[in-house]
């Protein structure tokens, strides 16, 4: 592979890195997880994704979490 593809990738394992660190799971493996899965059920957009996350680590107006 060629050096842009390689620093392309390099980037793209950073940002999932860090992603995971702030406790943010990737969009990108859950859309494949769902994909191969469950091929019969809807995959969420990214937004729904990310609200979701949210949702479940810090609560939500509905459902808030004290600590």
């Amino acid at each position: 592979a060629g050096l842009i593809a390689r620093l392309h990738a390099a980037w793209k394992k950073a940002a999932q890195t860090a992603n995971l660190a702030v406790g943010m799971p990737d969009y990108e493996n859950y859309v494949r997880h769902r994909r191969a899965a469950h091929p019969d059920q809807a995959v969420m957009s990214y937004a729904e994704f990310f609200r979701e996350r949210q949702d479940a680590r810090y609560g939500s107006a509905a459902n808030p979490r004290c600590c």
